[in-house]
């Protein structure tokens, strides 16, 4: 482990949880007070300056979106309705009442955070309520209104920063990030994710490996459903380490999903939270190696709200703030005691789920006879050569 050797911090404020698609959507703000609320019991917001969230000005969400979806999104917000030709109205999007203002303070928050990392005010910035990474640049898609990371890439390259490598764990495909930096050599997209053979958005091959004079910083690896800790880190350590830095990035982000859990009602991967807190232990020390610890943070999906969500990202935060949590770390009481008077829901006791993070590296031998082994090689195999790597152990 790399001990944070600069400041750290969290843009968040409490009116973030705004971004809200009703009671009845998988991706209620919940999670994201729930996490707040446990990070600052257990000591870890003491390590991070909390900065506030701006919202972002229309001009900012421009650099990505178009003037068509930023009127659509304000217009829908006020009157409702559908828009199906901007991914709006739909069970995924549902409209809300100023759905404009909650989806750019996201933005906002996500650029402030960029921006910090830019600046050297923080060498780390999370932004949690970021990560909305399916987004396209002309239409809302997934739980996404607008693409706040894309955004905040956008707002690095356009100030001076000429390599980005962004790395999506999320158990989707980040789709809508790959896609807007699609032909853009100065960004490297990673996303490991839940093979869109079964899993929305039925997107992300490794044959998708960016457009022309950008090939090779698109990167997806497709993984089996069923995929657990082990499997999942030997395919993390296997293409994320050796590409990044190949690519040698000026600054690293991060979208951290942890729908990739086995309880996250969404999708079918296996992990544990001790096996996300070992990514995130990783990217923490890639950030380190790579990019003097230049390193911006998001959140992203996480569907198991009290289960997973809050010790998922406490974990996260802990590393962001240079001091990681013990995985057996118990949960306050106080918290415990928030969670059942507000939900009525009994809340997990420790901060693990007993789980070892092991991996088998893969150095140590490729078996065809895996599908797992087959997703990572077919990976390798088209990535590794057009940025001079050997694609075999």
């Amino acid at each position: 482990m790399v001990d944070c050797s600069g400041p750290a911090s969290v843009v968040f404020d409490s009116s973030l949880t705004e971004y809200n698609f009703g009671p009845a959507h998988p991706m209620s703000p919940i999670r994201v007070d729930l996490t707040m609320r446990l990070a600052r019991e257990l000591g870890v917001l003491d390590g991070l300056e909390v900065v506030p969230a701006p919202v972002a000005a229309n001009e900012l969400i421009a650099s990505v979106h178009t003037d068509g979806l930023i009127a659509a999104v304000t217009r829908m917000g006020q009157e409702g309705g559908e828009d199906p030709e901007h991914g709006l109205g739909s069970d995924d999007n549902p409209v809300f009442r100023d759905m404009h203002a909650a989806a750019a303070h996201v933005v906002g928050a996500t650029v402030e955070a960029c921006r910090q990392v830019l600046s050297g005010d923080s060498l780390h910035s999370a932004s949690i309520v970021g990560g909305l990474h399916h987004a396209m640049a002309d239409r809302s898609s997934g739980f996404c209104i607008y693409n706040d990371i894309a955004v905040g890439i956008q707002h690095l390259l356009d100030n001076g920063v000429e390599r980005i490598a962004y790395v999506d764990v999320d158990v989707h495909h980040g789709d809508g990030v790959e896609k807007i930096f699609y032909d853009d050599p100065r960004v490297l997209t990673i996303s490991l994710h839940e093979t869109g053979q079964m899993l929305f958005p039925g997107t992300g091959f490794p044959q998708d490996h960016g457009g022309a004079g950008a090939e090779g910083t698109a990167v997806n690896v497709a993984l089996p459903p069923g995929t657990a800790d082990g499997g999942w880190l030997r395919a993390f350590h296997a293409v994320v380490p050796p590409l990044v830095r190949a690519f040698e990035p000026q600054v690293l982000v991060t979208q951290h999903g942890c729908d990739s859990h086995m309880e996250d009602p969404l999708a079918h991967l296996m992990l544990s939270v001790d096996g996300q807190r070992a990514a995130y232990l990783a990217l923490h020390e890639l950030a380190h190696e790579v990019c003097d610890g230049k390193w911006v943070v998001t959140g992203g999906g996480g569907y198991a709200l009290v289960e997973v969500v809050p010790r998922a990202w406490t974990h996260l935060l802990a590393i962001v703030a240079g001091a990681p949590l013990d995985p057996a770390t118990e949960t306050p009481p106080a918290w415990r005691a928030y969670v059942e008077e507000a939900l009525g829901r009994t809340p997990p006791h420790r901060l693990t789920d007993g789980r070892s993070a092991g991996y088998r590296d893969w150095a140590d031998g490729y078996d065809p006879e895996t599908w797992l082994d087959r997703a990572i090689m077919a990976t390798r195999t088209e990535i590794f050569p057009l940025h001079g790597l050997d694609p075999y152990p």
